[in-house]
């Protein structure tokens, strides 16, 4: 790729993931704090991210992938996202604030695909080329995070002034700045339309079902879907769990998580190769049940370092499970199934299981709260951890050892 290009799709991703995590970290305390939602609310908050996963590979098997350019469908979608995240600024009521997110992360997250796609469509070796590129993805993640903690919106006194809904007003204003931006990436012609009729099985990346006969494949589907339960508790829960006891620049303090991702991220292909696909896989279900135990017995004064350790470990929990999960799963699928495969997993994990998940995290932190609204989080933190351990102890038992060579 030429310089101009790789500049292009860098600040394209940096945008993009800026737009994400502008609001979704901050989204449980949001609701909670300025909407006084219920613990069930912000589960359901929450979900509108699975649904949205759910339905994103119809969005872009029937529409972007067959009759309009990627960068035009981008820049489309993100103008009216940034329309859709100005109308949650101007909300106050969580009853008409459920139905506004909802349409917005059903038009969100077809995005993540859609500039994966513009930046493949530039690239003729993107094994080598990608992880320069989406790296920016992940920058721009974290600078949204160490805004908000900067000009103090997640602050007691912040939150106290209702400061935190300018988060939504900054990925309002984001959103329309990529949605115009898009229309100037290079162009990407749709290329599903001569590949025959729309099939709703092959969106969905049911013909790839055909894989579960494998059983070490089925043993890594069932888990991957078990293992986003305890993940939707740091999604939904951590943001609020650190305001509530008091953590200062708690949102910029949740952005070393993003730093750890990209370190590991280096990391991983020299661990997948030495030790495989089983330890791998291992080592981030423990580094997830490690994790929530931190978060159960640390606090914002002497137990802080435990906090800021949990947070770190979000590059092994997510790397080493997600993107090696990736590449065993490309592995296994052959060229027939590579596309089909991917979105298997994406539904199994985005979709159904951490639509579960969210559930079964709104359920128990309104169990633990008291009618001050205040959460016995470390009761909340120890199940998740104890579910990753169970999780981990059926991977350990029944997955069989498996040489799988890594994406160079």
């Amino acid at each position: 790729m030429i310089l101009k290009t790789k500049f292009q799709l860098s600040f394209m991703m940096f945008l993009e993931f800026f737009i994400w995590g502008a609001w979704f970290v901050t989204l449980g305390t949001f609701v909670g704090t300025n909407l006084q939602a219920k613990d069930s609310e912000i589960s359901l908050a929450f979900s509108t991210q699975s649904f949205g996963a759910i339905i994103a590979p119809f969005i872009v098997g029937m529409i972007a992938d067959r009759y309009f350019n990627a960068e035009k469908i981008l820049g489309l979608i993100h103008i009216i996202g940034g329309a859709l995240m100005f109308w949650l600024y101007k909300t106050s009521d969580f009853s008409l604030f459920f139905p506004i997110l909802l349409g917005y992360m059903i038009l969100f997250m077809p995005t993540l695909a859609l500039v994966n796609s513009i930046s493949f469509n530039q690239m003729s070796n993107p094994e080598k080329e990608f992880s320069i590129i989406r790296v920016w993805g992940t920058v721009g993640w974290i600078t949204a995070g160490f805004i908000i903690s900067f000009f103090g919106w997640d602050s007691q006194e912040g939150l106290s002034q209702g400061l935190l809904e300018n988060t939504l007003l900054m990925a309002s204003a984001m959103s329309m700045l990529l949605g115009v931006y898009s229309f100037s990436l290079p162009k990407t012609p749709p290329k599903g339309k001569d590949s025959g009729p729309f099939e709703i099985s092959k969106a969905l990346g049911l013909d790839a079902l055909s894989l579960l006969k494998h059983k070490n494949f089925a043993i890594f589907f069932v888990c991957s879907i078990l293992i986003c339960i305890p993940l939707a508790f740091y999604y939904q829960n951590t943001s609020p769990f650190l305001t509530e006891i008091g953590l200062e620049n708690s949102t910029g303090k949740m952005a070393l998580g993003q730093v750890s991702e990209v370190l590991f991220m280096l990391a991983l292909p020299i661990f997948f190769s030495k030790f495989g696909v089983k330890k791998t896989l291992m080592l981030a279900m423990f580094a997830w049940a490690v994790r929530y135990f931190l978060f159960a017995f640390g606090d914002a004064e002497s137990g802080v370092w435990m906090l800021l350790i949990g947070i770190a470990l979000h590059g092994i929990c997510y790397d080493f499970f997600f993107v090696s999960g990736q590449i065993y799963t490309d592995s296994h699928a052959g060229e027939k199934y590579k596309s089909s495969a991917q979105g298997m997993i994406t539904l199994a994990t985005y979709g159904v299981g951490m639509l579960i998940g969210f559930w079964i995290a709104g359920l128990i932190s309104e169990n633990y709260a008291d009618l001050a609204g205040n959460h016995d989080w470390k009761s909340i933190w120890l199940i998740p951890s104890g579910i990753s351990v169970m999780v981990l102890l059926l991977f350990t038992a029944l997955f069989k050892k498996e040489r799988v060579q890594p994406l160079q």
